[in-house]
């Protein structure tokens, strides 16, 4: 017997989720996302990919701004759904919202709890050097990422992982997890287990003024932040292109045994001196264009060895 659910979702990370859902025969009876943002060189209003992929599905879209307000609260009620599933919602749930679906809410959350409560648990995984993380299904309750544990995948970090890489694969396996998860739900076998009291870490959300580089760290944590940020928002330093300043974005880099004063430019390959060490970035993007080789984005411009980054 399919489930009549609410899904609640926002980023490309939670597309798979309900797409699998959907694809199962579970009957998907509204979507609950965030509200189009004004986005793009025209600021016009965006709808987020789960926004668009519901329209696509011929699925109702809400797009409330919070669910605190009562008649947003009757109107999730009156979908009458078994259960809701949250994949990357971006709002917190109410309590009135957690007591209405019989099943209770589920939600699939990319780390291994409680390590990393909160909204960037990827990003922040890497940044931290961690070597191996994962995705987990929950019953939410009222704290942040707090509920007892059903279901978990591991996965390792590569020591040169990105978190667009991660973000892509764990939210494939978050979607079977989830699928599974709900059979295991509607069987009356889905089993929760209390998190672990300790260990717990959180995860905030990535300010702007952690992606620009910070070259007096040290290059693994330089390296991590590079990584952990790449594609979006992007690790970025700034520098004196074509007479003026223009911010470049690092999408991939490696470590490399050298030294120097720390945003030193040591040679023709783009590598960084580093508070301790150096990073040499093999990948990089100047805004507007494509991304390049570190040693070709120095053949367009000759920045010479010695060069100073901020």
């Amino acid at each position: 017997m399919a489930l009549r659910v609410v899904f609640m979702g926002t980023p490309d990370f939670s597309v798979p989720v309900l797409s699998e859902i959907a694809s199962a025969g579970h009957d998907v009876v509204a979507v609950y996302t965030q509200p189009p943002r004004a986005a793009g060189r025209g600021m016009g209003e965006r709808k987020s990919p789960v926004h668009t992929f519901a329209d696509e599905a011929a699925i109702p879209v809400f797009t409330p701004k919070s669910l605190r307000r009562l008649e947003t609260q009757e109107e999730f009620a009156e979908l009458a759904p078994d259960v809701a599933v949250v994949a990357a919602y971006g709002l917190i749930l109410p309590r009135a919202i957690l007591q209405t679906p019989p099943l209770g809410c589920l939600n699939l959350h990319a780390s291994l709890l409680p390590r990393w409560r909160g909204a960037a648990p990827i990003q922040r995984a890497i940044m931290a050097g961690d070597k191996e993380t994962g995705v987990m299904i929950m019953k939410m309750e009222e704290g942040l990422d707090t509920g007892p544990v059903a279901l978990m995948y591991h996965m390792l970090i590569g020591p040169d992982s990105t978190g667009g890489e991660i973000h892509d694969q764990l939210s494939l396996v978050g979607a079977n997890l989830m699928l599974t998860a709900l059979s295991m739900l509607e069987a009356g076998e889905l089993d929760f287990t209390p998190q672990a009291a300790e260990g717990k870490t959180y995860a905030p959300k990535i300010t702007k003024e952690e992606t620009r580089i910070d070259w007096s760290l040290p290059s693994t944590e330089v390296h991590n932040r590079i990584r952990a940020l790449s594609p979006y928002p992007g690790a970025w330093f700034e520098a004196l292109l074509g007479g003026r300043a223009e911010r470049v974005k690092v999408l991939r880099s490696v470590l490399v045994q050298n030294k120097g004063d720390p945003g030193l430019l040591l040679d023709a390959n783009l590598t960084v001196a580093c508070g301790s060490q150096a990073v040499r970035l093999t990948q990089v993007q100047r805004a507007g264009k494509r991304p390049m080789g570190g040693a070709d984005f120095l053949r367009g411009f000759p920045l010479g060895r010695g060069t100073q980054f901020e």
